[in-house]
């Protein structure tokens, strides 16, 4: 069993609750909501109280924005002059040979962007057109143009990219950091999922706690109604009224906790109480009206809409109550057809909102601390695609290509103003500084102050973790 896991969940029941400043028959509520409990380490639940990082971290927390279908690199980030020389001219066959496509048929010609880009900042950070307000934040990022994937389908990819494996049932990378660090704020979850649009194509699997305790869960916001699902009070029903029915369930659970040891159980008892307390800590922290008319402007927020924008905004509020990790999930990057049109939009949905998030944590001081990253599970091809309806063929777009893309990450020890790797002229092949989809979560939980090779769990016989049993740390990404 290795030191985290000691640590986190104990090794006999007598030892659990122990830690757990329980003994056989008390009751949980008094240790669930002690505060010098919780600021000591020591709660009922081994996911609640904050926990030692391997080494000194660089960031405190992580705000994760992936846009769902893979955003186009080559029109966004990594122009390619060579490959407008070779705009509609078949596809060069070593291209194809021995590649699989989602899609792709035949022997399909290859397509330059249609939009500009431009250098911009002191650090000269290629941009395109479509992105002028992350543009305007180009020294605050490193742009790495050489992620490459071993999946070429999206539910697979984003599985991959999120729990290391291309299949469900593994942990999430939110679910990996819970289980190391633990949480800072007792009042809400460590680790919480926004959505705008439709849930991705692997589903609620990307913030699972797969065999991971369930304590460990993502918990999703919504971004209508009730934050939480049954958040609020039954109508008729008094805040008082859910205390008496929590005490009641609260000491069943503590009697089958004292005759089977179950963590599970203490997980159940401290997320009851959990939901308790986000009854109160909720609702204004989801009340975005509260924040100022220039920085409501400054994201391009609307109190009361759902939006990207918003829940860029909702995350940094999130960050500053001291949630440990806080994903985005924005639907509708899958360009097959149309990119001409169909991608610009997109990029509308979400550039001001991010680009105002980064500048907003640096302006609060809260960029040193906390680490964006932002894409999607793979990139897309330098041959354009077109369906088989002759009305379609002037509006093509990409197919998905896993062996080249790009991600953008911001803050919590990143070095800033830097490209990092390098794609041939076709944006096809990487041909300087490869980085795989497990250097890049080795990288970010670096950053946390955790080893990716030692954050392991044991299940099935086997040491599990996020990175697989692959996974190198790239140094050239750290400040």
């Amino acid at each position: 069993m290795n030191p985290i896991h000691e640590h986190l969940l104990g090794q006999t029941r007598r030892h659990f609750l122990k830690r757990s400043g329980l003994a056989l028959g008390a009751a949980a509520l008094g240790s669930l909501l002690n505060d010098d409990l919780f600021a000591s380490g020591s709660s009922s639940s081994p996911g609640i109280a904050p926990h030692l990082p391997h080494f000194a971290p660089r960031a405190k927390q992580v705000i994760y924005l992936h846009m769902v279908g893979a955003p186009s690199h080559l029109d966004l980030f990594d122009y390619k002059p060579v490959l407008e020389q070779y705009d509609g001219k078949p596809c060069p066959q070593e291209f194809l040979d021995g590649k699989r496509f989602a899609f792709l048929r035949g022997h399909p010609s290859l397509a330059a962007s249609r939009f500009k880009f431009s250098r911009h900042g002191q650090s000269g950070q290629e941009i395109s057109e479509l992105l002028p307000n992350l543009a305007r934040v180009a020294d605050d990022i490193a742009i790495v143009k050489s992620l490459r994937t071993d999946e070429f389908n999206h539910g697979p990819a984003q599985l991959f990219l999120h729990t290391g494996f291309g299949r469900p049932g593994r942990p999430s990378f939110g679910s990996w950091v819970n289980y190391g660090l633990g949480s800072e704020n007792k009042n809400l979850p460590a680790y919480v999922v926004l959505l705008s649009g439709a849930l991705a194509g692997a589903g609620t699997s990307l913030w699972s706690t797969g065999f991971l305790p369930s304590v460990y869960q993502g918990i999703q916001f919504r971004s209508t109604g009730d934050p939480v699902v049954f958040l609020s009070n039954p109508e008729g029903h008094s805040r008082a009224d859910r205390r008496r029915l929590l005490d009641a369930v609260e000491a069943l659970n503590q009697q089958q906790l004292a005759a089977v040891g179950d963590p599970e159980i203490a997980t159940r008892i401290s997320q009851y109480e959990m939901a308790f307390r986000m009854q109160m800590s909720v609702p204004e922290l989801v009340d975005i009206s509260k924040e100022s008319p220039q920085t409501l402007a400054m994201y391009g927020a609307q109190p009361g809409k759902a939006s990207f924008a918003n829940n860029c905004l909702l995350a940094r509020r999130l960050i500053e109550r001291g949630v440990r990790v806080v994903q985005l999930f924005d639907s509708d990057w899958d360009h097959h057809r149309d990119i001409a049109t169909a991608l610009p939009r997109k990029c509308r949905d979400v550039d001001q909102g991010m680009a105002a998030l980064v500048q907003d944590l640096k302006q609060r001081g809260l960029l040193e601390e906390t680490l964006v990253v932002w894409g999607g599970e793979f990139g897309r091809t330098p041959m354009q695609q077109t369906d088989s309806g002759d009305s379609q063929k002037t509006k093509p777009g990409r197919d998905h290509h896993k062996d080249a893309f790009t991600m953008w990450m911001a803050g919590g020890g990143v070095k800033p103003g830097i490209t990092y790797g390098k794609t041939d002229d076709f944006g096809y092949n990487i041909v300087e500084k490869p980085v795989h989809v497990h250097d890049l979560n080795a990288t970010v939980l670096h950053l946390l102050g955790l080893d990716h090779e030692r954050l392991t769990y044991k299940y099935q016989g086997r040491e599990f973790r996020l990175t697989d049993v692959h996974g190198e740390l790239v140094k050239g990404l750290l400040a």
